[in-house]
């Protein structure tokens, strides 16, 4: 799930599924696909489109705090795991 907040995150802060998918190193599709799944799990819309612009949805608008959270979170796990224990 962490991955799919990510891909959520990335659409929020750049604006559109396209630059995300470019700035996360995958193809348009793969991450509308990764947004299908966390609306599926969460049963909820995240985004509307107005026109050609993306916009957060009243749902999506109530995760992205907590989806940061969550991904900060992970990232710190991740950090203090890879670091090497102090010994002395």
């Amino acid at each position: 799930m962490i991955e799919l907040l990510r891909t959520f995150l990335s659409i929020v802060d750049r604006g559109g599924v396209t630059p995300a998918a470019s700035a996360l190193h995958m193809s348009q599709a793969a991450a509308s696909q990764q947004i299908k799944r966390l609306e599926d799990q969460l049963e909820c819309r995240l985004f509307e489109r107005q026109g050609r612009k993306l916009e957060l949805a009243p749902a999506g608008e109530r995760l992205e705090a907590q989806a940061r959270r969550l991904v900060a979170q992970s990232e710190e796990l991740l950090a203090s795991m890879r670091t090497a224990a102090f010994e002395g």
